[in-house]
């Protein structure tokens, strides 16, 4: 069954952003070592960029094979990070969703990776893609922010 995992961020992350884009970083690491393909779905073009350069600043014993939509190997590195209005290629096992949005392409994917800021407005608009998941059939899991599985 395909799974959809929720991150709750909480008061003491004092920029929620940077928070998801490392907790995106940390993960795409995790997934990509276990030999899967992940999309990072960024809100924009900016906060993509702001993954990019998170996953360059590693130490090379955590080197995680990336690229931007449009950029790298053709069919995209093990980890592509695109935003609205760019497409991913080929076939991805994971997607990490840091957009305001619900993905209208999450069904093609077995894992779904989503988050929950604090501000009422984010946390709405979470809920909401929480429904769309949950509607579409996926096993659901929300863990806090500092859990890594």
């Amino acid at each position: 069954m395909a799974l959809a995992t929720f991150y709750l961020l909480d008061d003491t992350h004092t920029d929620p952003q940077r928070c998801m884009v490392e907790k995106a970083g940390q993960l795409s690491a995790l997934f990509s070592q276990q030999g899967m393909k992940v999309y990072i779905s960024a809100n924009d073009k900016s906060q993509a960029e702001s993954v990019d350069e998170y996953l360059w600043q590693q130490s090379p014993d955590n080197f995680v094979a990336h690229n931007l939509v449009g950029e790298g190997p053709r069919g995209g590195a093990q980890v592509e990070i695109g935003w609205a209005g760019v497409r991913h290629t080929g076939h991805r096992n994971v997607l990490i969703n840091l957009s305001e949005e619900a993905a209208i392409f999450a069904p093609s994917f077995a894992q779904v990776v989503d988050f929950v800021p604090c501000d009422e407005t984010l946390k709405q608009q979470a809920r909401e893609r929480y429904k769309i998941y949950r509607m579409a059939g996926r096993q659901m899991r929300t863990l806090a922010i500092d859990d890594m599985s």
